[in-house]
């Protein structure tokens, strides 16, 4: 599966709170421009526009999902949730950095009497989500796919 980026542009968001303004003014409920903006950001799950305009709006033409969106999958056979917080492409080269908020941390050592846990990791992975670094039983480091906001 293909990692994407799951929002719209910035004017595709402007455009909705417009359409969003110009419906409720119809049904006679008139509302400001910013308020607009706010509503359409809670409809994506962010807390404010300022949030959502944000995250929508740093975009590199190259790079598939962007910082604040959401990503799940594997890293070194351990499952897990996180959240983009940082995003690089290595150029024309089909591959991408990505610096990640785990939900939960992840142990990052298999040895039975020692523990390593792991709250934000950096990857390096292509366009279909894994590394081309392995584990030594051949699995990719990194496995990972959008998730819904």
């Amino acid at each position: 599966m293909t990692i994407e980026n799951t929002l719209p542009t910035i004017d595709e968001l402007k455009a909705q709170a417009k359409r969003l303004r110009a419906s409720l003014a119809d049904a006679g409920n008139s509302t400001s421009h910013a308020r607009a903006l706010e509503l359409v950001a809670r409809q994506y799950g962010y807390r404010d526009w300022n949030t959502l305009s944000a995250s929508a709006g740093i975009r590199h033409p190259n790079i598939p999902l962007t910082v604040g969106a959401r990503v799940g999958g594997r890293y070194l056979g351990q499952p897990f949730t996180a959240r983009v917080v940082g995003v690089n492409a290595y150029s024309n080269s089909g591959r991408y950095r990505f610096t990640l908020d785990l939900d939960k941390p992840v142990d990052v050592v298999t040895f039975e009497s020692f523990s390593a846990f792991r709250r934000r990791i950096t990857c390096t992975v292509d366009l279909t989500g894994r590394s081309a670094e392995k584990t030594s039983n051949g699995q990719p480091v990194m496995e990972m796919t959008a998730l819904p906001n």
